[in-house]
């Protein structure tokens, strides 16, 4: 079976539009990597799908890498999860998470399996241009990655209401992920 997926955007390029179609039995990771080529990006983000109802609510969440949790779905993970796993039904929508800090999405549906045979993914149509995968500032947030040297920049409200002398930037230096303690 041949699945073919549509892929659209909210943000950016109203035409933006890219269409894939796929073998039954790939993987997730190969719609991924199809995915990034076909917009360009790098392959450098914690990147996620996740099945979703008609109203667009996540359910299963599909992984770039294992990951532990304790949520009511198990851990699929991309490159040992295919397609036919979890998708059977023309409709099926999926959301491609390509911005994980500002949970910014691609909205992709299912829209036709048809018989026959392929290996892989590909994209057969792609129009529009793709929003930028990263965002370097959320005002809402009062993030702002895109100024100076530091590699996290707060924003004017947060200096006004607090003196930034007062931050011991020290103590943050002995914070390391490398020894697997915080997990």
């Amino acid at each position: 079976m041949i699945y073919k997926f549509t892929f659209s955007c909210e943000e950016g390029d109203p035409n933006f539009r890219r269409v894939f179609e796929a073998s039954a039995d790939a993987t997730f990771l190969e719609l991924h990597e199809a995915i990034l080529k076909s917009v360009g990006y790098p392959d450098d983000q914690m990147t996620s799908f996740f099945l979703c109802n008609d109203e667009w609510e996540k359910g299963q969440e599909i992984t770039l890498v294992e990951m532990d949790s304790n949520f009511e779905y198990d851990n699929m993970v991309m490159n040992e999860t295919h397609l036919n796993d979890l998708i059977e039904e023309q409709g099926q929508r999926l959301i491609y998470v390509f911005d994980p800090m500002f949970e910014r999405y691609f909205f992709g549906s299912l829209k036709e399996i048809k018989p026959g045979s392929m290996t892989g993914v590909e994209c057969v149509e792609s129009r529009g241009k793709a929003p930028k995968q990263l965002k370097s500032e959320d005002p809402l947030a009062g993030i702002n990655a895109g100024k100076g040297n530091d590699d996290f920049m707060f924003d004017d409200e947060f200096k006004d209401e607090y003196d930034l002398g007062d931050i011991d930037m020290e103590g943050f230096q002995d914070l390391s992920f490398d020894d697997g303690t915080m997990f």
